[in-house]
């Protein structure tokens, strides 16, 4: 979820965030199995094995993440924030063990994409 709430991700920001997230996850051994993204938030499905630490794969991706789109998006992003600021510093991890990944999929899939 960005700072805030701030609606700030365009389409050409989501599609960034979707390539940094697949980069961040190869190097984690860590399978994204579906991403989707609003204008203040983004969803992700991954399958990880169970000695990565959630909590601090989800660290690192907000780092680099942060880093990397404010620094390619620098000029649009301060019409939102005056600092260098991307991600609040909650986030929402579910494990899904009884649900079929075909339904997660799905919800990530229909959730609204951001407008330019």
């Amino acid at each position: 979820m960005t700072q805030y709430r701030r609606q700030c991700f365009t389409q050409a920001m989501l599609q960034r965030l979707e390539v940094i997230c697949q980069e961040q996850c190869a190097k984690w051994g860590i399978a994204l199995d579906e991403f989707g993204g609003e204008a203040d938030h983004v969803h992700l499905l991954l399958d990880m094995h169970p000695n990565i630490m959630p909590s601090k794969f989800i660290n690192s991706l907000e780092t680099v993440t942060s880093r990397l789109i404010r620094k390619e998006f620098n000029e649009y992003l301060l019409n939102f924030y005056w600092k260098p600021v991307l991600w609040t510093r909650a986030y929402c991890l579910i494990t899904a063990g009884a649900v079929p990944l075909e339904v997660l999929r799905e919800y990530i899939k229909k959730q609204e994409r951001a407008k330019d």
